[in-house]
């Protein structure tokens, strides 16, 4: 696995609820916006539909909250929310017109999406608004005009390609997993939210042998501008 490249400025994370970002890229924000870089959050819905017995319009504002407070202790302070329908994102013209807009105007030179594959893993399958949302990004992405393509489009996902030791950067990760603290709360009552924070990064930041024997964030190279 070949190491994350270094010599960008600014990144843009593009996923589809809040907390996509925290189950396998926060780690590695939290590093690059300690070495100084600029890392933006957009989100297509406010997953509103996420918190079971609260009304939508109740758990799409407590959503973006937590989503900016985790987003915060990583270092991102610019998190777009988009108000498509959490739970029926679609690759339509109008998401991708709307990722195209914002690749244009935050001009970034990385952007890291979701992965978009059918399962993580045999009898693991994957949601639909994940692979609605990463089949809009990579279709914006070859759509844009090449003198405006990012130069590198990483998916989080499980075939990676590329790694960022984040070994310094886990327990910061966790914390921001952590700010989500009534989705989480709710999705598993039975167990401390620290707890289930530090579980799922443990999952996503593991140990690798083909890193050397690092802890990693774990990134897929879809696409590379020349």
């Amino acid at each position: 696995m070949e190491s994350f490249p270094t010599d960008w400025q600014t990144a843009l994370v593009l996923v589809a609820h809040p907390d996509d970002p925290e189950y396998g890229m926060a780690a590695a924000v939290d590093r690059w916006t300690s070495e100084g870089k600029r890392v933006v959050y957009a989100l297509a819905s406010s997953g509103e539909q996420g918190i079971e017995g609260m009304p939508p319009a109740e758990a799409g504002p407590l959503r973006e909250a937590e989503q900016r407070a985790s987003a915060a202790i990583v270092g991102v302070g610019v998190v777009e929310f988009w108000g498509f329908p959490d739970s029926d994102i679609r690759n339509t013209p109008e998401l991708r017109q709307r990722i195209t807009q914002c690749i244009e105007d935050v001009a970034p030179q990385v952007i890291l999406s979701l992965y978009g594959g059918p399962e993580w893993a045999p009898g693991a399958p994957n949601q639909r608004d994940h692979m609605e949302f990463s089949a809009a990004v990579l279709d914006a992405y070859d759509a844009l005009d090449p003198t405006l393509r990012p130069a590198w489009l990483f998916e989080n996902g499980p075939h990676p390609t590329h790694g960022v030791d984040v070994g310094e950067h886990v327990d910061a990760a966790v914390a921001s997993l952590a700010a989500h603290e009534k989705y989480l709360s709710v999705l598993d009552p039975d167990t401390p939210v620290i707890d289930q924070a530090r579980q799922q990064v443990d999952m996503m930041t593991p140990v690798r042998d083909d890193f050397g024997g690092c802890r990693a964030a774990c990134f897929e190279l879809k696409r590379s501008a020349p």
